[in-house]
């Protein structure tokens, strides 16, 4: 038998507007969405609590990461003012930000997904 492993996940919500450079289709205009950061954290020991991860302290990691982005346009925000603000390379921009907050904690970044809509979104790891 393997290594436990343990996974929280917590989900943080903000809004902003972008346009996706090179792209034909109607994305390609500005327009917006309610962004959803999805964050799972992995690992093989909880506290003397039962806990990997205080939920509360992980949503409030997240929600410092998106903070910048809340109700901007995106590509006006770095990197994506050069890099097109796709869902995939939000995911990977919000993953290299949140991950060595969560490895301070002693615990690794399983997975940010970013979701455009509540059908559509992309994941990042590592």
């Amino acid at each position: 038998m393997g290594t436990p492993v343990f996974e929280v996940t917590t989900e943080v919500g903000f809004d902003a507007a972008h346009f996706l450079r090179e792209y034909e289709g109607k994305c390609s205009r500005l327009h917006g969405h309610s962004y959803r950061l999805q964050a799972t954290a992995s690992g093989e020991r909880l506290s003397g609590q039962g806990m990997l991860l205080d939920l509360a302290a992980f949503r409030s990691l997240c929600e410092e990461v998106v903070a910048g982005f809340d109700h901007q346009t995106i590509n006006e925000v770095a990197p994506f003012d050069a890099l097109n603000p796709t869902a995939e390379n939000l995911a990977a921009h919000f993953y290299r930000l949140l991950r060595p907050l969560v490895e301070e904690k002693g615990l690794s970044l399983a997975k940010v997904t970013v979701w455009e809509s509540q059908t559509s979104g992309a994941s990042y790891s590592e």
